[in-house]
């Protein structure tokens, strides 16, 4: 049966190399390294990806990253094809599988990307569902690898919704051993099933997981800040949410409470004056456009490792990894 990835943990073991692995890979690529220029483990694979919602980063990350890894990237948007509308999400999985390497789904339900993994004989991947956004996760962590020397020495702060993105935020940062504050307004809570996983994965590796409902507590002596819309894809009816989140705004007051060091993350797109300013958003110390590019890197890896771990291994010994 193949492995898929549904949730950042379920790379749990593995997890910190496929994210150094992003990081070299890139760094060669860049300067022309001719085996990683060749590397090819998708070499003749197509790898379809399915899209509920519309998308800029996902889309187009995955298809260059696809490509440059010698596959070829089939998008397939909400209205080309039959899911979920006159073919059930485990038909479509089962007949996709007989044409396709790999499959990655954007969609509204967590429920509809686990019964198409469950049915596929092909790896899935999960490019957002409403529980879990790994691949966000993945590039934002390594992202905070890049920036970092000690990553464990570190605070990470979320201030926001507590969503899919801040979900995967914390299993990654409690896989890496990195402290996590989160705060969110009452009633916005995390998922509390995977709250005890990111507790689990906090005691194991020993690093804290704190909750709060004040953001400038969350952020006071922290190294990184990271927020997310208040009003998701398919939430713009919701318009009361907005008054849950007053004061919860990434401004220049609220930073200035951090460590000197500080970071901005975002995962795109931002709405400027909303849940952050221009002030942050273009400050120096904002890294969401590393992020933004970290994306295609950090799927490439995770493309090569559940489609071809033989060929992922051999390219991470030829790089120097453990």
């Amino acid at each position: 049966m193949p492995q898929h990835l549904l949730a950042i943990d379920d790379v749990e073991e593995d997890f910190e190399k496929i994210l150094r692995w992003a990081i070299e890979f890139k760094r060669l690529w860049k300067q022309s390294d001719e085996v990683a220029m060749n590397f090819m483990p998708l070499d003749t694979l197509a790898i379809g990806s399915i899209y509920e919602k519309p998308s800029t980063r996902t889309r187009v990350s995955f298809e260059v990253g696809i490509n440059r890894l010698g596959g070829y990237p089939l998008t397939l948007l909400k209205n080309d094809i039959q899911l979920g509308k006159s073919e059930t999400v485990g038909d479509t999985s089962q007949v996709l599988s007989r044409f396709l390497g790999g499959m990655t789904y954007r969609c509204f339900s967590h429920d509809d990307v686990t019964e198409l993994a469950a049915n596929a004989d092909v790896p899935v991947i999960n490019a957002l569902s409403d529980k879990h956004h790994p691949c966000q996760a993945a590039a934002d962590l390594m992202t905070v690898l890049e920036h970092f020397d000690e990553p464990s020495e570190i605070t990470v702060a979320w201030v926001g919704d507590g969503n899919n993105v801040l979900h995967d935020l914390m299993l990654a940062c409690a896989m890496l051993g990195i402290d996590i504050n989160y705060a969110v307004p009452e009633g916005y809570e995390p998922d509390e099933e995977i709250v005890e996983r990111t507790m689990a994965l906090a005691e194991k590796n020993g690093c804290k997981v704190t909750m709060m409902h004040d953001p400038i507590e969350a952020v006071s002596d922290a190294h990184v800040v990271y927020t997310d819309v208040f009003i998701s894809m398919g939430e713009e009816h919701m318009n009361d949410k907005v008054e849950a989140f007053d004061g919860f705004q990434v401004n220049e007051e609220m930073v200035s409470n951090m460590d000197e060091t500080w970071k901005f993350m975002h995962c795109l797109p931002a709405h400027r004056g909303d849940e952050v300013t221009n002030w942050v958003m273009d400050h120096k110390n904002s890294i969401v456009f590393d992020q933004a590019e970290n994306r295609m890197w950090a799927q490439m890896s995770l493309l090569a490792y559940f489609i071809n771990k033989g060929a992922w291994d051999a390219m991470g010994e030829f790089m120097g990894l453990d």
